[in-house]
């Protein structure tokens, strides 16, 4: 699987990977800058979500709604990319800061060649042009797509020339939570859900997800399991001595310095 290079035999085998959430900085979070500065600290996989603007043009954003993180007001979808490329996310004020800008999927994918890219897909329109790019610049490899919908994930795979890999929606993840313990994961991984990792927060509510059992679950289900979002650097180690397969942060340092510590930094 050439997206999970840390699968046998791959040149990260038996290594964590580390992905920088949304960037990695949430003061700027989704954009250029963000992603800029992950890389440089060692980053090679970064976690985005992608949003249809009105042109059909897909950008890097988050919520549905501008106003949280931009100085900008309203819903992304009734936006041009015209329109979208004068916000700036951040603290307001900082119209000159062209690493604060919002960025295209296309841009970004381009901008280096040994970078991966989990993206989550966050509206139904985004589907057409997602693959659309990823076919036009063969980045089958270097993208794993993501969505909380399973539907819409699987509208994407049907769509493509090549095999991309893929992590289970809201549904297929309850499913392999609540029925894993069961011995239905196999079954579920490879004829139902068709998925090649869970991505999944440590616990949802009073539900511990991340326990021993259900990492030997996964793994004999061939299934790799990446944990969001963790900035605490005791809790990333007890995780990865527990046998997770990749951590997502907002705390690009904290995490870079934990592989670090574990001799498996920078991630090249």
């Amino acid at each position: 699987m050439a997206y999970l290079l840390n699968t046998v035999p791959g040149p990260l085998e038996g290594q964590v990977l580390a992905f920088a959430h949304r960037g990695a900085d949430p003061e700027r979070e989704n954009t250029m800058g963000a992603f800029r500065r992950a890389v440089e600290l060692g980053f090679r996989y970064l976690e985005i979500d992608v949003r249809t603007a009105a042109c059909g043009t897909l950008v890097v954003f988050h919520d549905e709604i501008l106003d949280r993180v931009t100085d900008g007001t309203g819903k992304l979808r009734e936006k041009t990319w015209e329109q979208l490329s004068r916000l700036r996310v951040g603290v307001k004020g900082r119209a000159g800061d062209d690493d604060a800008r919002l960025v295209r999927f296309e841009d970004l994918l381009t901008t280096w060649d040994d970078v991966h890219f989990n993206v989550d897909l966050k509206d139904a329109q985004a589907v057409e042009e997602f693959v659309r790019i990823v076919e036009e610049h063969q980045a089958h490899d270097r993208v794993l797509v993501a969505s909380f919908n399973d539907a819409r994930r699987r509208r994407v795979t049907r769509r493509l020339t090549r095999r991309m890999l893929t992590s289970a929606g809201l549904a297929s993840t309850a499913a392999f939570v609540l029925l894993g313990p069961l011995g239905l994961m196999r079954a579920m991984s490879g004829r139902i859900a068709a998925v090649d990792c869970l991505q999944v927060p440590v616990r949802q509510g009073p539900i511990r997800i991340i326990t021993p059992g259900f990492l030997r679950r996964c793994h004999r289900a061939g299934l790799q399991v990446h944990v969001w979002v963790v900035d605490d650097a005791q809790e990333m180690h007890r995780l990865i001595d527990l046998g997770v397969d990749g951590l997502m942060t907002d705390d690009a340092e904290a995490l870079a310095e934990v592989m670090r510590a574990r001799s498996v930094w920078p991630q090249r």
